[in-house]
C-alpha cells in the first residue's frame, strides 16, 4: 500500500466554541502545592550557571540532558483547556568539568507565532476546543512540539504526535524548522516516542485511525523507509515498543469512535474488547501475530525483548482505564486534586500461544525506561518515576525496578518536590546495566526554583551524589534524554 498523505491529513474541526475566559481565571485562582507544574513560562530562558548546592559532579560526566514539555497555557484571550496543548519549551541542562548549565526556549511554532499576534491560545489541542479565530490548514499548523526530544544527527527533534518533528539547533535551541522525511509526506504524524536501535537506526509509527505509517530512519534522520500498515483497531496509540527484531504496538481499548475535535473526546473505553497486542517483523511487515490481552489503558512502555522460545516481554505503566487523559490531566492544569488512581507497573509477557498477561509490581509508577545500549535485549532493570497519589497526581521519588528480584529500590525527594523523569547514563568505561548516573530535574516547591539532580543507580536509596540549583522554576517536563559530549 502507498503512503498517501491526502489520507493522512485531515483539517482540524473549528468548532464555533468561544474559549471559556472564565477557565483562565479558574486555573490561575486554584492554589495547590504542586501549582508550579503548570504555572507558565513567559518566554525564553536565557543561559545561567546553576548553583551547586549538594554534592560533587562524578568525574567523566558530560553532555546534555534535553527536556521538553508545554510551559505556556493561558493568555488574556483564551486559555489551553489540558495540560497536553501547551507550547513547548525545550530545557538544555548542560554538564562539563563538574559545572551545570540551564538555556530554555520555545519552539517556534506557527501556532506558537499565531497565538502571540492574537493574544490567546486558539488552536485545537488533545483536550483542546478550537477557537474561531485559529488559522488551520494543516495538523502541523496546531504542532506545539511539546512531548519529547531527540538528539537526531546534528540537531535535535522536538517531537509531538500527530505532526512533524521540529528541529532545532542542540547548542542554542535556536528553531530551525519543521522536517520534512520526504516531499509527498510533509506533515504526516510522528510519534514522540520514537524506537532507538543500539547502533542508532530509528523507527517510529505516525498513527491515523486504523492505519499507520511505520517511519525507519537511519541514527543521522535520513529516511530509509515508510510505508502504511493496517491495524486490527482504531485504539489511541502514545508510545509503541520493539524487539530486536519485532515492532510492538499495544492496542489498548480506548478506541476511536467518533471524527470529533478535541481529540480526548473522540475516543470510547471499551474493555469489554480487552487489549491487543500486534507483533510485526521488521524484516517483512507483512508477517505479523496479534496477542489477546485483560483490558488496560496506558501512555508508556519500556523497551522489549524476545527471549529463545519466542516469548515477549515488556514493561507498562499500566491505568484502569483511560480517563486521566479525558480528564485528569485537565483537571490537573487547574489545580485541582483528582481522584482517579495513578498508572501502576507492570511486566507484559506474550506467550507463544498468543496470550499476553500482566504481572504487576505493585507500584504506583509512570516513565518507564532502561539502558539505551541494550534496547530490544533482555535486561534486569526499569527506571521510573514513583510516588504519585489519587489526590496529587505528580511524582516525588525515582525507583529502580529490578526484575529478578522482584524489588524496587528507590529514592523519595518528598511532597516538596515535582520529580521528572530521569535518564540512564551510562559510567565512562563501564558496560553494566547497574553502572549508570540517573540524571534529571525536579521542581523545588518549597524553594520555588528547578533544580538538577545526579543519583548512582546501583545507590539509589542514597539520594543525589549531586544537585544543581537554578534561579527559575520551569513546569514539568514529558520527555527527553541525554546526549553525550
Amino acid at each position: 500500500m502507498n503512503t498517501s498523505r491526502r489520507t493522512f491529513l485531515t483539517a482540524a474541526a473549528a468548532l464555533a466554541i468561544t474559549p471559556d475566559t472564565a477557565f483562565a481565571a479558574r486555573a490561575l485562582r486554584v492554589a495547590s502545592d504542586w501549582s508550579l507544574a503548570t504555572a507558565d513560562v513567559e518566554g525564553d530562558i536565557a543561559p545561567r550557571v546553576l548553583q551547586r548546592v549538594h554534592g560533587r559532579a562524578p568525574e567523566g560526566l558530560s553532555g546534555a540532558l534535553y527536556r521538553n514539555g508545554p510551559a505556556k497555557f493561558r493568555r488574556p484571550g483564551g486559555s489551553s483547556q489540558h495540560w497536553f496543548d501547551g507550547d513547548g519549551l525545550i530545557r538544555r541542562f548542560g554538564i562539563q568539568d563538574g559545572q551545570a548549565t540551564l538555556a530554555a526556549r520555545f519552539a517556534d511554532t506557527p501556532k506558537r507565532r499565531q497565538e502571540t499576534r492574537l493574544d490567546a491560545m486558539v488552536m485545537p489541542g488533545f483536550g483542546t476546543v478550537a477557537d474561531p479565530r485559529a488559522e488551520i490548514g494543516s495538523a502541523d499548523d496546531a504542532n506545539p512540539a511539546n512531548t519529547s526530544v531527540h538528539k537526531v544527527g546534528d540537531a535535535i527533534w522536538a517531537l509531538w504526535e500527530a505532526g512533524s518533528p521540529m528541529a532545532m539547533d542542540p547548542d542554542t535551541l535556536e528553531t530551525r524548522g519543521f522536517v520534512t522525511l520526504r516531499p509527498d509526506l510533509r506533515g504526516m504524524p510522528f510519534l514522540a516516542h520514537p524506537r532507538i536501535e543500539p547502533d542508532g537506526r530509528i523507527w517510529n509509527l505516525g498513527v491515523n485511525g486504523n492505519r499507520a505509517v511505520v517511519w525507519r530512519l537511519s541514527a543521522d534522520g535520513t529516511l530509509e523507509d515508510a510505508r502504511v500498515i493496517p491495524l486490527p483497531r482504531a485504539s489511541y496509540i502514545h508510545d509503541f515498543t520493539a524487539t530486536a527484531r519485532h515492532l510492538v504496538i499495544v492496542l489498548q481499548p480506548w478506541v476511536h469512535a467518533r471524527n470529533v475535535m478535541p481529540v480526548s473526546t473522540a475516543y470510547d473505553w471499551l474493555p469489554d474488547e480487552g487489549t491487543q497486542v500486534l507483533v510485526i517483523d521488521k524484516d517483512d511487515l507483512d508477517a505479523r501475530r496479534v496477542y489477546e490481552a485483560p483490558a488496560f489503558g496506558f501512555f508508556h512502555l519500556g523497551d522489549a525483548w524476545e527471549e529463545a522460545g519466542g516469548t515477549i516481554r515488556f514493561d507498562v505503566c499500566a491505568h484502569a482505564d483511560m480517563s486521566f487523559a479525558s480528564q485528569g490531566a485537565q483537571d490537573i492544569l487547574n489545580g485541582v486534586p483528582l481522584g482517579n488512581e495513578p498508572a501502576r507497573l507492570a511486566m507484559m509477557t506474550l506467550s507463544p500461544d498468543g496470550q499476553g498477561r500482566l504481572e504487576h509490581a505493585g507500584r504506583a509508577a509512570e516513565f518507564p525506561r532502561g539502558d539505551a545500549r541494550r534496547a530490544g535485549e533482555r535486561r534486569r532493570y526499569s527506571l521510573h518515576t514513583l510516588g504519585e497519589e489519587p489526590d496529587r497526581p505528580l511524582a516525588t521519588a525515582v525507583g529502580v525496578t529490578d526484575w529478578d528480584q522482584g524489588r524496587t529500590h528507590a529514592y523519595d525527594f518528598g511532597t516538596g518536590h515535582v520529580v521528572d523523569e530521569m535518564v540512564h547514563v551510562p559510567k565512562p568505561g563501564l558496560s553494566g546495566e547497574a553502572d549508570a548516573w540517573l540524571v534529571g530535574p525536579t521542581i523545588n516547591l518549597r524553594e520555588g526554583v528547578t533544580e538538577l539532580h545526579v543519583l548512582d543507580m546501583a545507590r539509589i536509596e542514597d539520594g543525589p551524589v549531586c544537585t544543581w540549583r537554578a534561579d527559575v522554576a520551569m513546569p514539568a517536563a514529558f520527555h527527553g534524554n541525554w546526549a553525550a559530549a
